[in-house]
């Protein structure tokens, strides 16, 4: 836990390192040059604990939690607009009604009004608005403590880990702000125009009022920040992970060494594969069946577009290193609920040509027993049932053949170094083109939905329609009758629709059809025409396709030029599911 918490704060304070932070500043800059404690830490800690509060009841999910927090998000935009006014001009924040007045100028008061003293509940109130409007990038950090939540619902573990985040934010930020409060003081005393500093905050924290207000927030600067602080973050989570066993790797150096002894360290006893509530391939294997052979674990979950594309390599090694003694075992840890039902996940490994054997692990049992966090994960472990290495995430596929190659030889099999596999992949497993991939994951659900660009606002667990015009760039909208729950919409008649900017060489969107299984036709259009020669593996050139299992389509496949397109796909008949879009 204490590993967790520490990963939490770190994350929290390189928020301000992105651009996602910015339509805030204007509210947290304000403050400077003010008293630390009677102004620049109330806002902090009010800020914070809303974060905490808000991203909590958020993972509970619920229509009333949505609600609350749209109705808090507009009260905190309107309070924020007068405290703005009010720093421009005390005198035409007057004119609003009298209760607001008294408030607004009480807000400025502390704000730095000349001649006035910082009021402590002031500044709570302003960082409470403040926490009501912030949303911060979700990063692999901040992800991280989502999934968690989304796995073993709300509860005070996620909590205490948002309200670390939220510290680590609110750190970095005093920081800055005492840093920014000894520049202002200098420009007060140099230059002699304190109200001119004065009102340029004001000016500020109108525009970011209207740049919230607006939507801006979560437009244009996610796509700036896509990518801004993920490095980092992913550095400290892969650090502090292979910290987590120093003793056991110390004891595994001192053991007797071996002809062809790896230098691989040893990261820990490998954790029990009790759990799974059934397997595929194979009767269920355990620890002593297993050793002395060399097993790759990997977790994976049918619909995650990471994990497709990491199952031709899977594949290829364990076709490649079964005679010489490799054991690949694939633990489906599921995603979403429609992931847990056995039959889905057994369609999906015979789709994918997968014949190792499959632990269902819709429990999370062997999740947890090996303390893992992401899809996909791949764990070596040894013949004495060690693991010796852990990739998350794709990519480095040498690295692990590597490594496989590597145990093997130590567990006394002939296996020698050879070229690494390089599998054909087509369609959804074809390696992603991340030089040209600018849109991330995007969730349609409410409960982890964002950029949702229809003209009217998600009515949670209600049938509602909604309409879409343009949207920018990662921003998506729905359009026709739809039941937003907190995993996906549902389509309730026929022509319904979605429509997404993007920029990516793959688009995919994960569909089912209804509980009465029936088959769901629909068209795929690109920037209003057919795709052509951009079409995905699962429509024609026509744009057309059938939803007939819950899965991951590709709808486009861009065959030039990655450039922006606008996306849409409408649907010819009710009762199709959305879940989430992924890009390649």
């Amino acid at each position: 836990m204490m590993t967790f918490l520490v990963i939490a704060y770190l994350g929290g304070a390189l928020t301000i390192l992105s651009p996602c932070i910015l339509p805030i500043l204007p509210f947290v800059f304000a403050r400077a040059g003010q008293p630390f404690l009677r102004s620049t830490l109330p806002l902090l800690t009010g800020m914070a604990a809303t974060f905490c509060a808000v991203a909590t009841l958020a993972a509970v999910g619920g229509n009333w939690a949505i609600s609350a927090n749209e109705y808090g998000r507009l009260a905190a935009l309107a309070l924020l607009a007068v405290f703005g006014v009010g720093l421009i001009s005390p005198r035409a924040a007057s004119i609003i009604t009298r209760p607001v007045v008294e408030l607004g100028n009480r807000l400025a008061n502390a704000a730095g009004k000349p001649g006035s003293v910082p009021t402590i509940a002031g500044s709570l109130i302003l960082g409470i608005a403040t926490g009501l409007l912030w949303a911060p990038c979700a990063g692999p950090i901040l992800g991280l403590v989502l999934t968690g939540a989304a796995l073993k619902g709300a509860n005070l573990e996620t909590s205490l880990l948002l309200a670390t985040y939220a510290a680590g934010a609110a750190t970095s930020l005093a920081v800055a702000i005492l840093v920014g409060g000894r520049v202002f003081a200098g420009m007060k005393r140099s230059l002699g125009f304190s109200e001119r500093i004065r009102q340029a905050l004001g000016a500020a924290v109108l525009a970011g009022v209207t740049v919230i207000a607006l939507g801006l927030d979560t437009g244009f600067l996610s796509q700036i920040s896509y990518a801004s602080t993920a490095s980092f973050e992913q550095q400290v989570l892969d650090r502090l992970h292979t910290a987590k066993a120093p003793e056991a790797a110390t004891a595994g150096a001192s053991a007797s060494a071996a002809p062809a002894r790896s230098e691989l360290p040893v990261e820990g006893k490998a954790p029990s594969l009790d759990g799974a509530v059934e397997w595929l391939n194979s009767p269920p294997l355990t620890r002593e069946q297993l050793r002395g052979k060399v097993v790759l674990v990997d977790f994976w979950t049918y619909s995650c577009i990471n994990c497709i594309r990491t199952i031709p390599y899977v594949r290829a090694w364990a076709d490649k290193y079964r005679d010489q003694g490799l054991v690949v075992i694939g633990v489906h840890a599921p995603e979403f609920a429609f992931e847990k039902k056995i039959d889905n996940v057994r369609q999906a490994v015979a789709g994918f040509k997968i014949d190792y054997p499959v632990a269902i692990d819709n429990d999370y049992k062997i999740w947890r027993a090996f303390d893992n966090s992401y899809w996909p994960a791949h764990y070596l472990i040894d013949a004495k049932g060690q693991i010796r290495y852990h990739h998350f995430g794709e990519g480095d596929y040498r690295q692990t053949e590597e490594a496989i190659q590597d145990l093997l030889r130590e567990a006394g099999s002939s296996a020698s170094s050879s070229a690494p596999v390089s599998p054909e992949a087509t369609g959804a497993e074809a390696g992603a083109d991340i030089g040209h991939m600018r849109s991330g994951e995007t969730y349609i659900g409410y409960r982890q939905a964002e950029n949702f660009a229809s003209n009217e606002a998600v009515r949670a667990e209600t049938p509602r329609d909604y309409s879409v015009t343009t949207p920018s760039l990662n921003e998506w909208g729905l359009s026709g009758t739809w039941t937003v729950g907190a995993e996906a919409a549902t389509l309730g008649a026929t022509d319904g629709g979605i429509t997404y900017r993007f920029s990516a060489r793959d688009l995919h969107l994960v569909l089912g059809p209804a509980s009465a299984g029936k088959p769901v036709r629909f068209q795929v259009t690109i920037d209003g025409h057919p795709p052509g020669a951009d079409h995905g593996a699962d429509t024609d050139a026509q744009g057309n396709g059938v939803v007939n299992s819950t899965r991951l389509y590709q709808l486009v496949r861009q065959s030039g030029t990655v450039e922006v397109r606008t996306f849409a796909i409408r649907f010819l008949d009710p009762g199709v599911q959305a879940y989430a879009f992924t890009f390649g």
